[in-house]
């Protein structure tokens, strides 16, 4: 079976599907009514090489903020999941960047414990049709619901556009050097012994 996990999650205000195999390539399925979003969900999925399909029904004729936001936390949740007992993984994962005048670095403990920290700068209300506020709300609740340290921090750049996508690429990134399997780690590498 793999590394996988299927989550749903329907409210009055968002039904959301999502399946995941962290040991995939980087193939999705992203339909989340949100062309900007599906976009980055995507170079997400392409460059962390994990496997991802996301359909997402929102309410949209409110905005974007429960979609995003509920899709944050469904993922992160799929992650949780498919991590299992997280046997054998890196744990932690963190990668610099760069996307022309943009710099962007990740930093993840997939430690079971949430925390998120991020001082992104966006200049424009909208990025395409995504609010650019929610970009925070989706790390956040992807964070929390996965249980994971996360620090997203934003070293140069200017244009909007490349500021998020070079956000989610290196999250991608530094998600697929700590979900990744070290054959010299015995059991969880905790001195606790576990994570």
């Amino acid at each position: 079976m793999g590394r996988t996990a299927a989550v749903e999650r329907n409210t009055s205000e968002t039904k959301i599907k999502i399946s995941l195999n962290l040991d995939g390539t980087g193939k999705s399925n992203i339909d989340t009514g949100i062309g900007f979003f599906d976009h980055m969900l995507t170079s997400f999925s392409k460059h962390s090489f994990i496997d991802l399909d996301v359909k997402v029904d929102g309410d949209l004729r409110v905005d974007g903020h429960h979609s995003v936001e509920d899709t944050g936390i469904v993922l992160g949740t799929a992650i949780k999941e498919a991590l299992g007992d997280k046997k054998g993984i890196r744990r932690y994962g963190s990668f610099m960047l760069p996307m022309d005048e943009t710099l962007v670095m990740c930093a993840v403990d997939l430690c079971g414990r949430p925390y998120f920290s991020s001082d992104l700068t966006f200049t424009m209300p909208k990025i395409g049709e995504l609010d650019s506020e929610l970009i925070r709300e989706f790390f956040y609740a992807v964070s929390y619901s996965a249980a994971m340290n996360l620090h997203l921090k934003q070293l140069d750049g200017s244009n909007n556009h490349h500021i998020a996508e070079a956000a989610f690429k290196a999250f991608a990134k530094a998600m697929a050097e700590a979900v990744s399997i070290d054959p010299r780690i015995e059991g969880t590498l905790s001195t606790k012994g576990t994570i």
